[in-house]
């Protein structure tokens, strides 16, 4: 039997080149990537050139995207423009990155007659509700354009099991972190911008009181997820969050650096930014029923990974 083709759609950035390390390590799979290298780098892929394919191209092109498709038994589809800020200033372009490219996707995945897609959705899509945790019986509430887009992928993903048969998948996110996490994007992630503050003994900007909460969720947890939902017998179309059950505020995360570094930083309060989520937190039962699926990675050990990483690799030793 011919060795599987897993294609990683924007597979050159954060997530995405840590899953193609993944399936690298696993051995079972030929690797091909998908980007446009809008925000993912090059540099995330410079170790692995020689083991995987690389299509340079933009989702929303659909000649590329059925060049990419072309002979791959299953897809990760990690490709999207992320943000909630950045929905909001964009909000048309990040409809037309992340739904009309994951509906090319599906649409030319299908005449290829791709066996599996699993896409990368967010927990945003649940909005600002107070039930905690999370579940996945909760009506989703999206309050950001960027949570629309998300939640418009999941109902792609889910007719297209129904109607084609397709064996789709929509696992959402909960605040991943890690190496390769670009700390210099206005529209980066929290940790990774915290990350650099701590290193360089300079003070944290804590958006809103810093009370907020969120399941950080370090990406190899992310990566062992997707791995699994390549190998399980069948997959229905439905979502699930993946996470570590955790609910963790941002002056804990500043306080964990704090203990790690040695340091204590002063914490600049700013406004609360719009269409944020103040409180997050994961159910991940049904990624056990449905993946197998449990974290193997603390939050704690989490940070102290992505702070070794950035004690080498933040953007004044690196150029990130």
């Amino acid at each position: 039997m011919a060795t599987p083709m897993v294609l990683v759609t924007g597979g050159a950035g954060f997530i995405g080149s840590n899953i193609v390390d993944g399936l690298l390590a696993d051995g079972g799979y030929r690797v091909r990537v998908l980007d446009n290298f809008a925000t993912g780098r090059r540099e995330n892929l410079t170790h692995c050139l020689g083991d995987i394919e690389v299509i340079e191209g933009d989702i929303r092109d659909l000649e590329t995207v059925e060049e990419a498709v072309s002979s791959v038994d299953m897809v990760l589809h990690q490709a999207a423009l992320p943000s909630v800020p950045r929905s909001v200033k964009a909000p048309v372009t990040t409809n037309e990155v992340n739904v009309g490219g994951t509906l090319k996707l599906l649409s030319a995945a299908h005449k290829s007659g791709v066996r599996r897609v699993v896409l990368a959705s967010s927990s945003s899509v649940y909005g600002d509700g107070e039930q905690l945790p999370k579940h996945e019986g909760i009506t989703p509430n999206p309050t950001s354009p960027y949570a629309v887009s998300k939640l418009a992928c999941e109902h792609y993903t889910k007719v297209f099991a129904d109607i084609y048969g397709m064996e789709t998948l929509a696992i959402r996110y909960f605040n991943v972190f890690g190496p390769r996490q670009d700390p210099t994007s206005q529209y980066s992630g929290v940790i990774a911008k915290f990350m650099t503050a701590a290193l360089d003994d300079k003070p944290f900007t804590v958006h809103g009181d810093g009370t907020q909460a969120r399941d950080f969720t370090f990406v190899e947890n992310v990566v062992r997820a997707n791995l699994l939902a390549l190998k399980v017998d069948r997959l229905d179309g439905s979502a699930i969050n993946v996470a570590c059950g955790d609910r963790i505020t941002l002056l804990d995360v500043i306080e964990t650096l704090g203990t790690l570094t040695g340091r204590t930083s002063e914490i600049i309060f700013a406004e609360s930014r719009v269409g944020d989520v103040r409180y997050s937190q994961a159910a991940i039962e049904r990624a056990l029923d449905v993946l197998g699926y449990h974290p193997s990675v603390s939050f704690e050990e989490g940070l102290r990974r992505t702070l070794e990483w950035y004690a080498v690799n933040r953007p004044d030793r690196r150029g990130l």
